[in-house]
């Protein structure tokens, strides 16, 4: 196992860090404060098209897609440093146009939409003039078991019909969101992972409502947001289902394992970015006539949370050659130990950066309360902990019945 990036990878993480520390971060606190005192937080400030602008001109755009023509044709491997650095940030990602879900939604549609789909929803979101959704989790049915969905695609004659209630549809805030990749019941006597169906749905189609955005623990995430979206009698025609009827939960194991690597690795760089915050302020406040640093074993907190972060960045660059050189039917237990260690190890080290604040480390005046509630809040997405450790536990012990 060779974790070296490529000399092409390494070179592109030191012109993302240039980019990141002259760009990135001296507009980010203002764009911060901007959006702070808005009354309707559902806009894209200037501020991030000039930026994006800017990314698209330096060739740091499209980094997460590896065809050499449509994106800049990294391995997961040489891509997972990147993501690590665009996870220091809450805005880089989407400068990047490497924002989740749209890059789950364009890997989608690059392996499995037809032409046409291609045409009408992968070029413009390549392009990062339009934002998408993806409606796979429900409000009424435990979607921790995807085969619970209750929501439906029926094939009627040459139309697909939607109904059904999703919700935590994150993306559909965002004023250029135009698109959703709905998922759907479509034959419940099929074998259970043949039953459901992708479909692309345009967000101004007929029957569909943004019902309401949703707090994650009393934040918005604007302008991505997170919604309640409803489906009634919502027709469109046949060839809006990607693939072809039946295909939905393929297509879903094929999304889901690089969006994992990535979510990781935002996440480590998220954990790096609170790390830093604890140790200056630990170097920087006293109480009790000492340094933070020297008081109440904050050192071995800081030295643990040093050993934290590097165990599992090792882990996930174990996951992405995994994902590189054997494909996902083959790197299932891998990725799904970093899902489920990663977040666990980000919320720990987050909340250690939160203490040495004190009251500070729980307001807005830090970026540490919200990094806290997306390192919890991927405790359940793409799956929680308890899924991932059926998954790795069930592999692991299948090695031993045979």
């Amino acid at each position: 196992m060779d974790l070296t990036p490529t000399d092409r990878g390494r070179e592109f993480a030191r012109k993302l860090s240039v980019f990141m520390r002259e760009q990135v971060e001296p507009a980010e606190l203002e764009w911060h404060r901007e959006m702070a005192a808005l009354d309707d937080p559902w806009v894209v400030l200037p501020v991030i098209r000039e930026l994006k602008s800017k990314a698209r001109e330096a060739g740091l755009w499209n980094l997460f897609l590896p065809d050499s023509e449509l994106g800049q044709g990294l391995s997961n491997l040489d891509y997972a440093p990147l993501a690590e650095q665009m996870g220091r940030s809450f805005i880089a990602p989407e400068i990047f146009n490497c924002n989740a879900p749209d890059t789950g939604n364009m890997e989608v549609l690059y392996h499995y939409g037809s032409d046409a789909q291609k045409s009408q929803w992968l070029t413009p979101l390549l392009a990062g003039e339009i934002r998408s959704a993806f409606c796979m989790t429900e409000p009424a049915v435990a979607s921790s078991d995807a085969t619970n969905m209750a929501a439906t695609a029926v094939v009627e004659g040459d139309e697909i019909v939607l109904n059904g209630r999703k919700w935590w549809s994150t993306g559909i805030g965002h004023p250029d969101c135009r698109v959703v990749i709905f998922m759907g019941l479509t034959d419940p006597e099929a074998d259970r992972h043949q039953r459901h169906s992708m479909v692309l749905v345009p967000l101004d189609t007929p029957g569909v409502k943004v019902e309401r955005m949703l707090t994650a623990m009393g934040m918005l995430d604007a302008p991505y947001g997170h919604g309640e979206v409803s489906f009634t009698d919502v027709r469109l025609p046949l060839d809006a289902v990607i693939a072809g009827p039946g295909r939905g939960f393929e297509i879903a194991q094929g999304r889901l394992g690089p969006g994992r690597i990535h979510h990781c690795m935002r996440l480590i760089g998220l954990a790096e970015m609170a790390l830093e915050l604890a140790c200056k302020r630990a170097l920087s406040r006293e109480a009790f006539g000492r340094p933070l640093a020297k008081l109440g074993g904050n050192a071995e907190r800081i030295a643990d949370a040093r050993i934290a972060i590097e165990q599992a960045r090792l882990l996930v660059l174990k996951a992405a050659w995994c994902l590189d050189t054997k494909g996902i039917a083959r790197s299932m237990s891998e990725v799904s130990q970093i899902k489920v260690a990663v977040p666990d190890m980000a919320q720990r080290v987050i909340d250690m950066a939160m203490q040495l604040h004190g009251g500070g480390g729980v307001s807005g005046d830090f970026p540490l309360a919200a990094a806290w509630t997306a390192a919890r809040s991927l405790r359940l997405a793409d799956g929680p902990d308890e899924v991932h450790r059926g998954l790795v536990a069930r592999m692991e012990l299948k090695k031993y019945r045979e």
